[in-house]
């Protein structure tokens, strides 16, 4: 099954797969998702590949998959890559595919390796992307370079789509792959290859490190069957502080759905605990809670449909989509919000506390009306791009507790654009290149007798 989204390295490996079925005896299906996120423009995407697909009759699946974009756990990209591996995992099972194949280049391998080396990634991070991922997931253009697929679909006259969104420096993958990886380039012609090196290099040793911490544990760890486990905690505190952080990494990643380990400032903060004379503590990560007693490590997962305190939570809060143009009323205050597309003129006056202004090509137009969520983030008009939790704006502008649920708040799938009636994102604000223009408006309801 070859996943492909109408871009040059899906449609390049679909059709090399094409043009080998016979000698390798090959039978293909695709898969397509569509995301909605782009508008019309995801939905060219899909008529694309499925007259492609036509042509080269080759079954497709086509799924719409619906992202909540004012939920910000995860980011945008992250949301849309667990839907599709799920849904590839869904459709390969239906359709008794032995292998997914994705279109991941030798590109895209190096802008992985220096993603996650500016997050201060470890071994793990800087592995980058498997030729091969549980046995399901092949990468077959692993160490094609992107040049040599736009080389290849240019010569056997194949046509394909371009993602406007990935011209668009929003994403820091885009940053690198547009600014950083040429000035790398330029500097040592050959630093594409020597990442994906480094990545393979850091694999092999991050392979053998997980089997270390596997051997010296393995008597020292109980599972029990609703996916909880018990470590002995002498057994930890003795390995080499290295190893203390790759076992909890390994043991809570296989306890995570999504087989994802939490941060690194959270496993120190279960390390630490275990080295000191601490015992039953509790710290809550994602899925359940882990307690540190005298002798163990126990981890208990939360039950099946638990709803995690409010801390946890990003999808209880009240959210309603506006539309452009468009209007609501916000229930938890009454007023009035209202959003409008027109072209950007400079010389218009600047607009007053209910009015905002946003560069309309900057942002995915489907906007979203919801109440604030522990952990939101923006940044602060007037603070230099720096970002801020908005728990410690509110306190700076001593909104009482009481208040804070009720307080609107305007979110593109990029991000919180505006704190109602407080403070403006600076990321999104017009400058000298916008043409475009987002006014959101809004108005308070009448005063009238007994209104709080």
């Amino acid at each position: 099954m070859v996943a492909i989204s109408g871009g040059p390295d899906s449609v390049g490996l679909l059709s090399i797969l094409h043009h080998l079925r016979s000698h390798w005896k090959l039978t293909l299906t695709a898969i397509h998702c569509n995301y909605g996120l782009r508008g019309a423009e995801s939905d060219e995407d899909q008529r694309f590949v499925e007259a492609l697909c036509l042509s080269l009759v080759v079954p497709l699946h086509v799924r719409r998959a619906h992202i909540q974009t004012d939920r910000r756990t995860a980011s945008l990209q992250a949301e849309a890559r667990d839907i599709r591996y799920r849904l590839m995992q869904e459709i390969r099972t239906m359709s008794g595919a032995d292998r997914i194949a994705v279109g991941h280049t030798a590109d895209d391998q190096a802008e992985t390796v220096l993603l996650w080396m500016l997050r201060g990634a470890g071994l793990t991070g800087l592995s980058g992307m498997p030729a091969v991922r549980d046995d399901a997931v092949v990468r077959p253009l692993y160490e094609t370079t992107r040049r040599e697929i736009l080389t290849y679909l240019r010569t056997a006259g194949v046509s394909y789509r371009e993602d406007s969104s990935n011209a668009k420096p929003l994403y820091l993958r885009n940053r690198i792959r547009q600014e950083v990886i040429p000035l790398l380039t330029q500097l040592v012609p050959s630093s594409s290859k020597a990442l994906c090196r480094l990545a393979d290099l850091c694999r092999a040793d991050d392979h053998y490190l997980d089997q270390e911490v596997a051997v010296r544990t393995a008597s020292a760890v109980k599972w029990g069957t609703t996916g909880a486990w018990t470590l002995d905690r002498r057994t930890l505190a003795d390995l080499p502080l290295p190893l203390q952080r790759r076992c909890l990494r390994l043991l809570l990643r296989r306890s995570d759905p999504h087989q994802r380990a939490p941060s690194f400032h959270k496993i120190e903060r279960v390390r630490r605990l275990v080295s000191s004379p601490e015992s039953d503590c509790r710290v809550a990560i994602k899925g359940g809670v882990i307690v540190v007693t005298m002798q163990t490590l126990r981890f208990i997962p939360f039950p099946a449909g638990h709803r995690e305190d409010r801390r946890h939570r990003d999808a209880d809060a009240p959210h309603t989509p506006i539309s452009i143009p468009g209007e609501l009323i916000w229930p938890g205050t009454g007023q009035r919000l209202q959003v409008q597309l027109q072209e950007y003129d400079p010389r218009e006056p600047v607009p007053e506390q209910d009015q905002i202004l946003v560069d309309a090509d900057r942002i995915t137009h489907a906007l979203t009306i919801r109440s604030w969520v522990p952990g939101d983030r923006f940044c602060p008009r007037g603070m230099g791009g720096h970002s801020k939790k908005l728990q410690d704006f509110f306190t700076d502008m001593k909104i009482p507790m009481a208040r804070r649920d009720r307080v609107p708040l305007v979110v593109a799938p990029e991000g919180i654009l505006w704190i109602v009636g407080y403070r403006q994102d600076e990321r999104w604000v017009p400058t000298s290149l916008t043409t475009r223009c987002l006014v959101i408006t809004v108005t308070s309801p009448p005063l009238t007798e007994g209104t709080d």
